[in-house]
Parts: C-alpha cells; structure tokens; sequence
C-alpha cells in the first residue's frame, strides 16, 4: 500500500495537483481536521517503499456507513477543495466510496441548506471523482489477476512452509498449515502449487464425501515412497461439501487417528499480512498509484468510478461496481453450491491455478493412466535460474498423468551430446519447487558442433518431443540450430517447446522469464538493506552494479521497486552530461530533506563509464554534500530460492507446454512414428501482455539483436519514465499505453476442452 500511496503523491505533485494525505481511512475523511487530512509534499514519502502495512493509518469506520458520516466527510472535503479521491481497499471500502460519489450532489446541497457551504462551493466542486486500487492479500476481487499485498503474503507463507520443512524432513512429520482466506482460497491454492503440498482445502473446491480416507491414501503412499514430510494447507474457510467448516485441528486429529503421523498445526495468522513488501507488489502498486492519477485526471462527470486493475502483464481501468457485483456474484455461487461457477467467476487466474494443481498434485493409478508410446526429453541450458527446477517437476508429473515417459537430459547439451540421459519417474522430483538454481544440472555449450551426436542419443532413446528450459544465449541459438538440423536428420523433426528461464529477462517472445522475479527480489532486498546502512549517518549515495548482460530489465525494474534515483542501462545510451545532470539533481536533493540516494548500473550498459568511473565521479562531485559507496551484486542475484512468482509461473508454464507437446506429438504421428517439420512444431511458450502465446522460434529471429542478446523492442522500457518521475526529475510520461476503461468479462460458460489452452 505505502507504494502505492507513493506513486499517486509523486505523480500528483508531477502533474501539478495539491495531494492530501487522509489518515485512518473514512474515519479520518468523517473526523476531519488538520491531523486527518494533511496535504503531502514530496518528501513525506520518502523512505516508504520498503515498509509493510500502510504509515498513512487504515480503519474500519461504522460511522461513514450512514448518511451523517457521508455529509460530514464531504464536508470536510469541499473546505480543502478535495474533489478527487484515490481509494486503496478492498470491495467494502471501494463499494462505500462509489455510494459516497453517487450521493456527492445531495450531500453538497444538504451542506448549503445547513449553510456549511455556499452556491458557489457547489458549482465549483459539482462531481466528485473516484478512482479505485485493489489492497487486499486475499486476492479476492474480480477484475484484475492480482491485488497489492497477495504476492507479499505470498512470500510469508512460502517462507514459513520452506523453514516447515526443513524440520518435517529431519523428524518425519506431517505439518497442517492454515493461511488467511475466509472467502477466498487463492493464497492457500498458489501456497501449495509453489511448494508442492501433498493436499489443499479451499472454499472454492469443497472435497466430496468420503475425501478423509483418499486424503490419508495419499499421505500414506508418499511416505511409503520415502517421503520424509507431508505438508497438507487449509484456507481459513475450508468448507465440505455440507458446508462444513474444515480446521486444521480436524485434518490433524484424522491424521493421527488414522495413520498414527506425528502431526502439528501452524496458523500464520496476521505474519502474512506484515513484512517487507516484495519485489512485485512495489512494482504493481508503483504503476497502478501512476495509473490511478492519469484516470483522474481523464475523468468527466459522465464517467463510471473505476478500479485500476492487472491483467496478464498490463494495466487495465475496469467499472467499479462491474467488478463489485461480480465478486458479490462469487459468494453467492458458492452460498448456492455452484462451485464450479464460482471458480470460473473468479476470473482466469484463479482457475489455471485450480487446473494446474490438479494436473500435479494427484498421481493417477497406472491403470487410469492414457496409454501412450511417446517418449519426452527435459533437460536445461544456460546459466541456472530459480525456478527451473519447478518448471522440470511440472513437466514430469504433467508428462507421466498424460501417459508418456519422461526423460531427463543431465548438464545441458553437453549432457545431451554425451548421452547423460536417464528415465525420471514422479517421485524423482517430490520436493524439487522450492529448490534454487538447477538439479539436473546446465551448462552453456551451444549444440551446432554436436548435432550428429545428440541425433544419435535421440535415437537411441526414441526420444519424440523435447523440452528445453534455459536462457537466450543457449537456448534460443540452440533451438535454431536444433530446428536447422531438421533438414539433416530426421530425428529432430519432433514438436520442441522451448521455455525462458534467465535473471536478465533478455528472451526474445516473452515479456517475463522464470527467474527474473527471484533476482529482483534480491536486489531489491540488497538494496532495502544498503539503504538501511546509511540510517542515522551522514547524506550517502550508493552505486550498485546489476548482472543482465546487454538487457536492463533487473537495473530499471529493481531501480522501481526499490526507488532508485537513476538507473544507467545500454538500450537506454547516457554521456557524460547525463551523468552531470544525474549528479546535479542529487546534489540538490540531498541539500533538501533526503538523506540517502541510489544509483544502479547494468553490469554492460557502457564500456567506458564503468561502475568504478561513475562512483569516482559521484564521490568527487558530491564532495561537501554527500559520500559515496559501492557494491557490485554479482552471483547473489542468480542464487536462492525461488520466489513464489517464480515456482508458480514455472509450474504453469510447464504444464501448458507439456500439454502442447501432447498435441502436437499426436497429431503429427502417423505410419508408426512422429514427424514434425512445420515451423509451427518448434515454439517458443512466452507471456505477451494478457496471455501465454506458443511463437515458432524462426518467426522471433526478426525481433532480435543477436549480438547484445537482447529483443529489439521490450515492454519495460516503458517503464523507465514511470521511475524518473518517482525520482523527481522533469520528464515526460507517455500515457498512450495507459489502461484503457473496459468491461469485465463474464466466462461462465463452459468451452469445448482444449489441452493445450487449458492452462
């Protein structure tokens, strides 16, 4: 919330508006007064990226729920001028505030009769405008993918579930974890996707009778299979089918009873609300607080109050009352045991997440199983990257439930080539999601000078898809190569997938990688920490060196989310009156009220203006004024666990990918075996804006520079200006990519199944 607060302040102040600050939600509107509604200035915001919760105040207020708390808020509104209110809270508070707004022209008429305000008050602040922010960890309202706060609570849960199982493996226990979601479950079903929990209990899904005995089957079966742990999650509005309500001292005591597991319980409580905000919920907030400030000012009087909302990787405005009414819709599905309605309601996200555990988390039988003759190879290239490892799981049991045998290919190419390749069964990748770097192992050797060895392997493995989860510089040459061999031998002439796992975010065909949300979140968190160094201490400006090759997604988006005053890029060329300027403008910051500033520097944005150059430059410029320091992040960036984001989007991807596969092996098998020739059999799996797209990797050779290893075009550029305007500089903010008002979309109805867009 607090960046978010941040964005619209500063964005305010940008395009020339007064902002106030009302603390304590509608209570401080009702109270009124000099404490309660506080103009902000620039620096009244600084230092609060980093900080949980929200330091202007939140408060449930009984009051602002009748017709006299209303007239006196718009009371103490009309006295400062105030006709544009920026809301962050859930359906409650933006529901309350679309009313406020519908009864704005009675309130102020009231106002006059009691003679509070006068004719000309009411001409002057006619309208009142409303724009809405989605702030709840819950993820519950309809219209937008992601609420701010979900991914942070996210982090706490998952943190807490990998220190859980640390100590559930050494003493062989069964732990039963419930997480916030009275009404909602997502937190609870993307918590066990991203740890690969051995069972899930949502409002949504209501298990059918008799789910105790198939839940204990299962807990018995893994730890016969060597499992050393069973992690079982429950939302806090677990229900049966009987609308039952499910506790976790229910699933424990069944457990014990039932199969004798050392069992414990953990609720998490209020732990998911607080923390640090992650990587991902500053960026979000970031560019909806932005978003929220051009719709203001782009609204009339005939304009519906809308909510800025997140689809796939863009920014949408959406009616207010639309998304309202469709969340109320969800709990009366679900009141009405129209589960399967209510999962659809809940919009597309939510139900690829439901889908995609589904596919994982329950092993069928061999006899249920497809009957299927196809062998898969995965392996991984390139440099490591947090969340392959998650992508390798969800392809393996993906792979298995639809009937074929999957292979796993050790060290890359290389491995490939020496024929490092072993059959890989579904207990071989239990507990692989939350695993940093990659456990089949990977390296960087291209396959042009070792095709003819590696179409021998494929032979003699019959292998008839392959899945490759890597970088650009390996894999996207090595797909090319690999499909430029099709001509030569025949045994490349298999449907390849290809998924983009790499920290820099450089893959051509894709706006996101698996990888790059875990790397930001360590700059970020390195950065929270540096800045944190200087508290108390004399002015200071720090200079961090990110990796990222030619590509400066980590330096400009990490530089966002953790309030970077510049950040020196190579799609983006700087000289040397750049750089004074960037020093000027810190200087005189630094004479105001802030105390720390901070500089980020991809590792190859320009040869000449090295990392040590530009601290020599700042150090000598700023002297009198301000000190500098240095740190270069080097290899921590690629290291850790996964973020939730990352095991997730890599499970995700990979199951649809794996799906694709199937399809495509199908349908271009004949006379006894699978030929695939067409360049619509060699894709790349990436996410464009609103969805994930299957792209033939020979179409996406126009769209790259090959010698930097970088897309010629990249969506977040777009984003820079966003961040220079955060850091006061005087710049101009292109709004012809801003969100544009549509409607929700209802998609109740059920489609013909297709596998490989399932998901």
């Amino acid at each position: 919330m607090n960046a978010a607060v941040r964005a619209v302040v500063r964005m305010g102040i940008y395009v020339g508006a007064k902002v106030y600050f009302i603390r304590e939600g509608y209570q401080g509107m009702v109270d009124g007064g000099e404490e309660n509604i506080k103009e902000a200035s620039w620096e009244s915001v600084s230092s609060m990226l980093q900080m949980g919760g929200t330091v202007i105040g939140s408060a449930r207020c009984k009051e602002f729920r009748s017709h006299e708390g209303r007239l006196k808020a718009a009371h103490n509104l009309v006295q400062r001028g105030i006709t544009n209110l920026c809301v962050i809270g859930g359906d409650g508070s933006l529901t309350g505030a679309n009313l406020f707004r519908e009864e704005w022209s009675g309130l102020l008429e009231e106002l006059v009769q009691q003679g509070l305000i006068d004719e000309d008050a009411v001409q002057k602040y006619s309208a009142l405008h409303i724009v809405g922010m989605v702030g709840s960890i819950d993820n519950d309202f309809c219209g937008t993918d992601m609420t701010i706060g979900t991914d942070s609570a996210l982090h706490r849960i998952i943190e807490v579930v990998d220190a859980i199982m640390t100590t559930a493996q050494s003493h062989q226990r069964t732990f039963v974890l419930e997480v916030m979601g009275r009404h909602c479950g997502y937190l609870a079903l993307v918590s066990a996707l991203a740890c690969g929990a051995d069972w899930v209990l949502i409002p949504e899904m209501p298990p059918e009778d008799g789910w105790e005995e198939k839940m204990c089957q299962k807990l018995s079966a893994n730890r016969a299979g060597m499992k050393r742990l069973n992690i079982i999650i429950v939302a806090e509005g677990a229900i049966d089918c009987n609308n039952k309500p499910i506790t976790t001292d229910h699933v424990k005591d069944l457990v014990v009873r039932c199969l004798g597991f050392d069992t414990r319980v953990t609720i998490l409580g209020h732990v998911q609300r607080g923390g640090t905000p992650s990587a991902f919920d500053r960026i979000l907030a970031s560019r909806m607080g932005v978003e929220a400030v051009i719709a203001l000012l782009e609204t009339t009087a005939n304009t519906p109050a809308c909510v800025v909302s997140l689809c796939g990787n863009q920014a949408v405005r959406l009616p207010l009352m639309e998304c309202v009414q469709m969340t109320q819709e969800v709990q009366k599905a679900m009141d009405e045991k129209k589960f399967e309605e209510a999962v659809k309601l809940r919009g597309r996200s939510f139900e690829n997440n439901l889908k995609t555990y589904k596919l994982l988390a329950h092993r069928k039988l061999e006899s249920e199983l497809p009957h299927s003759n196809f062998n898969i190879a995965v392996l991984n290239v390139g440099a490591p990257a947090a969340g392959m490892n998650a992508a390798v799981r969800s392809a393996v049991r993906v792979g298995i439930s639809e009937g074929h045998k999957m292979f796993a290919v050790n060290d890359g190419f290389e491995g490939f080539y020496k024929g490092q390749i072993k059959e890989i069964k579904w207990a071989d990748v239990g507990g692989w999601t939350g695993q940093g770097g990659s456990l089949l192992g990977t390296k960087r050797t291209l396959p042009a000078k070792h095709v003819e060895k590696i179409a021998e392997q494929m032979r003699a493995h019959n292998i008839n898809a392959l899945l490759v989860i890597g970088g650009f510089e390996v894999c996207f040459h090595g797909r090319i190569a690999l499909y430029e061999a099709r001509s030569s031998y025949e045994e490349f002439c298999i449907p390849m997938c290809m998924l983009p796992a790499t920290i820099s975010n450089n893959v051509p065909g894709t706006d996101l990688s698996i990888g790059a949300d875990t790397a930001l979140n360590s700059i970020v968190e390195t950065c929270d920490r540096i800045k944190q160094s200087a508290s108390g201490t004399k002015r200071r400006v720090f200079i961090i060196e990110t990796m990222g090759g030619y590509c400066g997604y980590l330096a400009s988006v990490g530089g966002l989310a953790a309030g970077a005053d510049a950040a020196y890029i190579y799609e983006e060329p700087f000289d040397i009156r750049d750089l004074q300027s960037n020093v000027e403008h810190l200087t005189e910051k630094m004479k105001g009220a802030i105390q720390r500033g901070l500089v980020l520097r991809n590792e190859n944005s320009n040869e000449n203006y090295t990392t040590d150059f530009i601290y020599q430059l700042y150090s000598e410029e700023g002297r009198g004024v301000f000190d500098c320091r240095k740190n270069v992040l080097g290899h921590m960036q690629q290291g850790g666990a996964p973020s939730p984001f990352d095991r997730n989007f890599g499970t995700k991807i990979s199951a649809k990918a794996m799906l694709w596969l199937t399809k495509k092996m199908n349908e271009t098998f004949r006379q006894g075996r699978v030929f695939a020739n067409t360049e619509d059999t060699c894709c790349l799996l990436g996410m464009r804006r609103r969805a994930l797209v299957f792209q033939p990797v020979v179409q996406l050779k126009d769209e790259t520079d090959f010698v930097h290893r970088i897309p010629k075009e990249q969506w977040w550029l777009k984003l820079r200006p966003l961040m220079k305007i955060l850091a006061k500089y005087k710049t101009s903010y292109d709004v012809s990519d801003s969100g544009q008002l549509e409607h929700v979309v209802r998609n109740i109805q059920p489609k013909e199944s297709d596998p490989s867009g399932a998901m």
